[in-house]
Parts: structure tokens; C-alpha cells; sequence
């Protein structure tokens, strides 16, 4: 598929390192396509990836996802042009500037946000729970990571299923998109343990079913 990136930063640039892996095509939509940070990006990624504004992205890309931090997320959103009916993976965390809470939570989710700002797109949650360094090296102790996502449209779902494996991990749908409001603070449990608890990034979550 061709992939549109909101955003070259860690999480970005490890999906398009593994997407890229498997024959997937990639463009960044980053704010300075020249700079040093997108160009190291990109030469990473070989001839499967580029960079352009926002708005070029998301005209490449079959499916759209949005990685940046979330205080840069609605203008990223809404420079990338007209997104009804495009599906639009958001990968981001409300995440407070010390690292300790969330600015959005219980009551809405900065999933539900980013499908209000992207008027008629199909917004699928996803990619939030885990570390980006994780991405694509996702086996703990012989147990695959998973990779939870929620979302309300079937077939959008489908396809972040697809991009959820072919990332490595165990995809496991949490049902509607307003579930992302227990996926977001299941994220500030990790970035906690990893940073506040000093566990480091070599976790992940794992769902057990009988």
C-alpha cells in the first residue's frame, strides 16, 4: 500500500522502517521536508520513502497515519486538505508536558478528537501502546507483543489489522473507537513504568484469554 506519515519523529520513522520492510511505500508529511531529521529519515527507508507537506501525504498514501506529538496534531489534521472517507490511523497520546498525565481522558480521547478534526475520515486507534523502538523487534520472552486498536468502521479496522502484523505485533481489537479512551491511559501506564518507574523501553503488553 502507499502510506501517508503525519510526522517523521520516532514513531513515524520506526512504522515506515518496518513498513517500508514489507514492500509497503511511504511518504512523510513533515512541516521542513529538507531538513536533517526527514532527510536521515528518508535515506533509511531507501527509494520506498519521500517527504512532502501534510497536504502532498496525504494525497499519496492509501491510508493515512498520524504520528505526531499531540499538541501538533489538529494542525497536521487539518493542513492535509479534505479526508472524507480516507482512513486515518492515529497513533498519538495526550500526553501532559511532563511526561505524568493526559490532557484528554475518560470522557473523550484524543482518538475521538482527531475524528472530529478529520471530518468524515475512518479513524482507527492504533500503535499507541507500545514504544516505537519496540516496533519490528516486538517478541518478549517468546510471547509476541500486541498490538491493540479500535475503531468504527469494519473495514478500516481491516486494514490496520493488516499494518498492525506486518509491524510485528499481535493485532487485538478493543472494539469502538470510543475505547480509546482506556487505550490512551494503558499507554501512560507504559510511559510511566519506562520513564517515571525507570523500567527502560524493553516492554510491552500482552492480553491473556483462556
Amino acid at each position: 500500500m502507499r502510506i501517508g506519515i503525519l510526522g517523521a519523529g520516532n514513531v513515524g520513522g520506526a512504522l515506515g522502517r518496518v513498513w517500508t520492510g514489507k514492500g509497503h511505500e511511504v511518504m512523510f508529511g513533515v512541516p521542513e521536508a529538507r531538513s536533517e531529521r526527514t532527510q536521515k529519515t528518508i535515506a533509511a527507508l531507501g527509494k520506498a520513502g519521500r517527504a512532502g507537506t501534510n497536504a502532498e501525504a496525504a494525497a499519496f498514501g492509501e491510508i493515512l497515519v498520524l504520528t505526531v506529538p499531540w499538541p501538533a496534531a489538529r494542525q497536521a489534521i487539518e493542513s492535509s486538505g479534505n479526508l472524507a472517507g480516507k482512513v486515518l490511523i492515529d497513533c498519538t497520546n495526550p500526553l501532559a508536558a511532563d511526561l505524568k498525565g493526559l490532557t484528554v481522558g475518560l470522557s473523550t480521547s484524543a482518538g475521538e478528537q482527531a475524528a472530529g478534526w478529520a471530518r468524515g475520515a475512518r479513524v482507527v486507534k492504533a500503535f499507541n501502546t507500545i514504544g516505537a523502538g519496540n516496533l519490528g523487534r516486538t517478541v518478549f520472552a517468546g510471547l509476541t507483543a500486541d498490538g491493540f486498536y479500535c475503531g468504527d468502521d469494519g473495514a478500516a479496522k481491516a486494514i490496520a489489522k493488516s499494518l498492525i502484523a506486518d509491524a510485528g505485533l499481535n493485532p487485538v481489537d478493543v472494539g469502538p473507537l470510543r475505547n480509546a479512551r482506556w487505550l490512551e491511559p494503558l499507554a501512560m501506564l507504559w510511559i510511566d513504568l519506562a520513564l517515571n518507574q525507570s523500567w527502560g523501553f524493553d516492554h510491552a503488553f500482552k492480553l491473556l484469554r483462556r
